[in-house]
């Protein structure tokens, strides 16, 4: 019965809530001249329309649900709309509305449908409290970002939101986020190609190098799109933590940062045989889960097809679908 741990969906539920109290908290729904709207930020911030699968209806996600064998699928919001610009007020009821939102909408497409709450970030008790909130709602996870308006997310000081996340056993989900310009990365798809895996590696690098592993040993966190390059680098990574000034960089990481690799988990968003058979080399086929990044261009619309194409046994492609998503997000069991 295979799961999809990685999709996005915004429900019309969210739609609704802006529209009527959205202003109060910063947040607009502004026409955008095309088909879906868009999100802007009183801050200044100001996101692109939605996608069209982002808001599509819930029979044609449904649908491909079952053209492509998957059994259920676990939803997360856009972390394009995450906010972290607002005041810590604003931020927190902006979160609650996203996660009361979604937790309504998979109430309402729970044979089909999971899904993981946000949090106010820029406030680790806010956000703590926040996630133990959406867990009793339902959340299986949370989703979070690398970084938090362009500092990673290991150099903030996030330990209550760790420990709570910890002692709840949901994991964190670790997704790429571009909120600033990235004039280098603005054609030929070089954003998704590779300025959002970018992302990912800078903040599992951070994660590792200021011992957030070593501080909450039993957190769970889930890599977006294989891990970024973090799994390819990882020669490079120790190489740098053995002969960096690790006093003057901070590096407090307690082992070396390949060690950590097989510690965490890793979705199966690579797009191509033999990048996933060399992830599960480096970490394991227990640290595989299947993901699609449904609602967006490099989404993997074949992901079972990937599975096949890898060559890997029943007994693996059945780990990677199926038992590894369900121990992992325990709590969809």
């Amino acid at each position: 019965m295979p799961i999809d741990t990685h999709a996005h969906y915004i429900p019309p539920q969210l739609l609704g809530a802006i529209e009527r109290k959205g202003s109060e908290i910063g947040v607009r729904l502004v026409a955008s001249g095309g088909a879906t709207p868009a999100v802007h930020f009183d801050y200044g911030f100001k996101a692109r329309p939605f996608f069209p699968l982002l808001v599509e209806p819930v029979a044609r996600r449904v649908a491909w649900l079952d053209q492509q064998r998957i059994d259920r699928q676990i939803v997360g919001t856009w972390p394009d709309i995450f906010g972290y610009g607002l005041g810590k007020d604003t931020c927190i009821a902006w979160h609650r509305m996203l996660n009361d939102t979604l937790a309504e909408w998979c109430a309402d497409n729970s044979k089909r449908f999971s899904w993981i709450g946000s949090v106010p970030l820029i406030d680790a008790d806010a956000a703590a409290q926040e996630l133990e909130r959406a867990a009793g709602l339902g959340a299986c996870g949370v989703i979070i970002s690398s970084n938090i308006e362009n500092v990673n997310i290991g150099e903030c000081s996030l330990d209550p939101f760790w420990r709570k996340a910890e002692a709840l056993k949901m994991p964190v989900l670790i997704h790429p986020v571009l909120v600033g310009a990235a004039p280098r990365a603005s054609k030929f798809g070089l954003a998704q190609i590779a300025q959002y895996t970018f992302d990912t590696t800078l903040g599992v690098g951070s994660l590792i190098m200021t011992g957030v592993l070593d501080r909450f040993p039993g957190l769970i966190l889930v890599l977006s799109h294989g891990g970024g390059a973090y799994p390819y680098l990882v020669g490079r990574f120790d190489i740098m933590h053995r002969r960096m000034d690790r006093a003057a960089q901070s590096d407090v990481a307690a082992q070396m940062p390949s060690a950590y690799a097989p510690r965490m988990i890793y979705d199966s968003i690579v797009h191509s045989p033999k990048p996933l058979r060399f992830l599960i080399d480096q970490v394991g086929i227990d640290n595989i889960v299947l993901g699609t990044d449904y609602s967006f261009p490099p989404a993997d619309m074949e992901p079972l097809a990937l599975l096949h194409a890898a060559g890997l046994s029943a007994a693996d492609s059945e780990a990677i679908a199926d038992g590894n998503p369900r121990r992992v997000f325990s709590r969809i069991a």
